[in-house]
């Protein structure tokens, strides 16, 4: 049997608020539509729903959980899948916890992995974590959110506290989870402390006596752990909502930063742009599914519009313009479709590097290398093979070309430029 479904199906304890239901107001139906718009799975519906009633009637709110660790220092688009519901969670009114795990990335999460994760230092959790919160508060209201690190109850633990802990689950029920299960039948090692990963994730709601847990589809094991060790605990039971991991530019892998198919929250304006209108026009509608604010209703029509005929490009259009405008404003929307525009007619866009280099008459390969414009000469060469560099507007094809002293506009690509001016 999944154990998923088997954690969400056990009986409750008996702090179980469904033995006095409440009735459901419109607005308390109203927030449900909220909180299901986008989502994967809501466990267990009926639970939340009295949770929110109870909350209406007794004006205490809701403490909403998301935990991430800081594996790496920049957050992307596919991060505020999560963040955006957090976001409307708390516009409901609902307090949000925001749990940075730098215990647990000591750890490293193994879920979804074929391999053991390499555990991060303290300095590269540290580093990474100094700009997890300014940058998910591009999404969330810092003001109202609460910020929280898991080494705050896990360190204090200490050995007796991890062994008693540990004592609460057994081995089995951790390897029914199935990246364990495949990795173990394969004979993939499993090293000791990733089979800690999801106490330490349930304790974290333990510590924060939470009401709801998110996380991506990929988390449902842990979350529901945490449901389960709240009920050991006395507590009662988080509900589990649960987000799809949103496909990276590639339309295959999910969105990460070290498969290179990556937005960035941060990146330019100018590049944030290109990068939307770089998806294809099947993986836009999953784009505005899961990162869009507009209406269902006008999602449904775009839908319609392109079917009747309408270019996708014009649709994509606007949702890279409102992407780009939350992470940066209106006018710089404006203003990287108006660039966006200007290199589709092989114009030169606005934010143009400027390089300076020696050794002239230089090799174009060398060229492009030094001018950070390939990752090496062989790229760069690869290239000028396909067709896909130009000098102030010629395309090369002479992989022996020596470029001369001189100011010059070099293109690799449709989207990579610099003003290069070699002595």
């Amino acid at each position: 049997m999944d154990t998923s479904k088997q954690l969400a199906n056990k009986p409750l304890a008996q702090a179980d608020i469904s033995q006095h239901p409440l009735p459901l107001s419109d607005a308390v139906r109203q927030a449900m539509a909220i909180i299901k718009r986008g989502a994967d799975e809501l466990l267990i519906e009926t639970e939340f729903a009295q949770k929110l009633a109870r909350a209406e009637q007794t004006g205490k709110p809701l403490r909403i959980k998301l935990g991430l660790d800081p594996t790496a220092a920049d957050l992307h688009l596919g991060h505020t899948v999560v963040l955006n519901k957090m976001r409307q969670v708390q516009d409901l009114g609902h307090t949000v916890i925001f749990l940075i795990g730098d215990f647990t990335s000591m750890i490293g999460d193994p879920s979804g992995r074929n391999i053991t994760r390499p555990p991060l230092t303290r300095e590269q959790i540290e580093e990474n974590a100094k700009t997890y919160f300014a940058q998910a508060s591009l999404v969330l209201d810092s003001v109202r959110t609460e910020i929280r690190y898991n080494s705050e109850w896990s360190d204090p633990l200490g050995a007796r506290g991890m062994i008693e802990l540990a004592a609460k689950y057994t081995v089995a029920r951790i390897l029914e989870r199935e990246d364990f299960t495949r990795r173990f039948k394969a004979g993939t090692p499993i090293s000791v402390h990733e089979l800690l990963y999801p106490l330490m994730q349930g304790y974290d709601s333990v510590a924060l006596r939470a009401d709801l847990e998110l996380g991506g589809t990929d988390q449902k094991f842990n979350l529901l752990v945490g449901r389960e060790l709240q009920k050991d605990y006395g507590q009662e039971p988080q509900c589990i909502l649960t987000m799809p991991l949103l496909e990276g530019l590639d339309g295959v892998e999910k969105m990460s930063k070290s498969k290179g198919n990556y937005i960035g929250i941060t990146e330019p304006a100018n590049t944030m742009f290109a990068k939307v209108m770089s998806i294809s026009d099947v993986m836009m509608w999953r784009y505005y599914d899961l990162l869009s604010f507009r209406s269902l209703a006008e999602i449904a029509q775009f839908r319609q519009d392109a079917a009747a005929g309408r270019n996708p490009r014009d649709i994509k259009v606007l949702l890279a313009q409102e992407i780009v405008e939350r992470f940066h404003s209106r006018q710089a929307a404006e203003d990287a479709l108006t660039d966006f525009n200007n290199r589709a007619k092989g114009g030169i866009p606005d934010d143009i590097a400027e390089v300076s280099l020696a050794g002239a008459p230089l090799g174009i390969g060398q060229l492009l290398k030094q001018a950070n414009l390939c990752p090496s000469a062989s790229d760069a060469l690869r290239m000028v093979e396909q067709g896909g560099v130009r000098i102030d507007g010629a395309v090369i094809s002479d992989k022996g070309l020596k470029v001369d002293a001189g100011t010059f506009v070099v293109q690799v690509g449709k989207r990579k430029f610099a003003r290069v001016t070699l002595n």
